[in-house]
């Protein structure tokens, strides 16, 4: 089995660019306002209105309740163009992002409902994301909830919106492809700040 490489901190106990058109589905067109076109449709300018359809689809995924913060990571991430909306085009992008992550949940959870650790490791992996231990339990340590190393899916895909927001705002700084960025204090608020959950 797959393990975090190096030794897990101790535990505290405490609490890119748009993708191409993708196929529409009916009931995801259902989500938006009936008077939109799949040529021209945003949402209404009221981030209420995001919020709820962005909801909307996580509902979808697995009738799962999250928290508005949660949402609110939902629409930034996915909002390509950077206008506080989310197009049709968008929002498809992350429904299929949603779909994807409790894909890999689904096939690591064998049943019991919840994902190990060292399962949340092997998914991450199968998602594309490679963590170093410290990074690893930390996030871990931020999204179980309960604190047992018991990740359920609304948790997994948390976790894993986190590490995506992440990753795009490291890449975004990471122009030349080195894996290595250097940030001074204000870029380092921004990028805090901008992946908060």
């Amino acid at each position: 089995m797959v393990r975090p490489r190096g030794r897990r901190p101790h535990r505290q106990h405490h609490r890119s660019s748009a993708p191409g058109p993708l196929p529409i589905h009916p009931r995801l067109r259902s989500f938006f306002p009936h008077n939109s076109t799949p040529a021209n449709s945003r949402l209404l300018e009221e981030p209420a209105a995001n919020y709820r359809i962005a909801h909307q689809s996580a509902l979808a995924v697995g009738n799962l309740d999250f928290p508005l913060s949660v949402v609110q990571q939902m629409i930034r991430m996915y909002d390509f163009d950077g206008n506080g909306t989310m197009s049709f085009e968008e929002f498809l992008a992350l429904n299929k992002f949603l779909q994807k992550v409790q894909s890999v949940f689904s096939t690591q959870e064998r049943g019991r409902g919840f994902l190990s650790l060292e399962e949340v490791y092997e998914a991450l992996i199968k998602l594309g994301f490679s963590l170093d231990s410290p990074a690893f339990y930390t996030v871990c340590e931020s999204f179980d909830k309960s604190k047992k190393g018991m990740v359920h899916l609304d948790e997994f895909i948390s976790l894993c919106i986190f590490v995506q927001s992440a990753r795009n705002l490291f890449n975004s700084f990471d122009t030349s492809k080195q894996g290595r960025v250097t940030l001074d204090f204000n870029q380092f608020v921004y990028c805090t700040a901008n992946c908060r959950i």
